[in-house]
C-alpha cells in the first residue's frame, strides 16, 4: 500500500527540510501569520482596531490541515474565515510566515553552534578586508576579527 501525500504536504516538508527546521515549526509560523494577516484585514475594514496596548483575542485561533493546506478562523471553535482572504492579506501572511522562517532558522543555527563554543572550528577564508577575515564554517558564515586574529597568520581568499 502507497501513501499519497498532497503538493501541501511535500511543499512542506521541503521547506522544513531545505531550512533544517520542524514541519510543526512551519505550520506555526503559517498559523501565526494568517492570523496577523486577519487582524489586519478586519483593521482595515473598520471591524477590529490595530491597538498595540489592546489585549490580543485569545479566543481567534487559526488551525492549518497538514494535508490540504487549508487553513480556517475560529473564534471559541466557529468557524468565522472571511470569504476570500484578499490579495492584501496573502501577502502579509507570505511576510509574516518568512519572517518566522527565518527566525526559527536562526535558533537552528545558534542552537548548533552554542555546543561549540570555546572550540576550534575548521573553515574557508571566503573573503579578507586587511582587518577582518570571513571565514565559511559550514552553516553559517563567521566574521574573526583584526584582535582575535594570530599576529603572525596570513589570510589568502579559498584557504583552511
Amino acid at each position: 500500500m502507497s501513501i499519497v501525500k498532497s503538493e501541501f504536504a511535500l511543499a512542506l516538508n521541503q521547506v522544513a527540510t531545505e531550512r533544517g527546521i520542524s514541519v510543526d515549526e512551519v505550520i506555526t509560523s503559517i498559523e501565526s501569520a494568517i492570523l496577523a494577516a486577519y487582524h489586519k484585514q478586519m483593521h482595515e475594514s473598520g471591524q477590529e482596531t490595530l491597538d498595540p496596548e489592546a489585549p490580543v483575542d485569545e479566543s481567534i485561533t487559526v488551525r492549518v490541515n497538514r494535508d490540504t493546506g487549508e487553513a480556517h478562523v475560529y473564534k471559541d471553535s466557529k468557524d468565522i474565515t472571511p470569504a476570500g482572504f484578499g490579495r492584501i492579506a496573502t501577502q502579509t501572511a507570505k511576510q509574516v510566515i518568512l519572517q518566522k522562517i527565518r527566525e526559527a532558522e536562526k535558533k537552528t543555527v545558534l542552537g548548533h553552534y552554542r555546543g561549540q563554543i570555546g572550540s576550534i572550528l575548521r573553515g574557508r577564508v571566503i573573503r579578507y578586508d586587511g582587518y577582518n577575515a570571513y571565514v565559511d564554517i559550514g552553516k553559517v558564515e563567521a566574521v574573526l576579527p583584526k584582535e582575535e586574529q594570530l599576529k603572525n597568520e596570513k589570510y589568502a581568499v579559498n584557504t583552511s
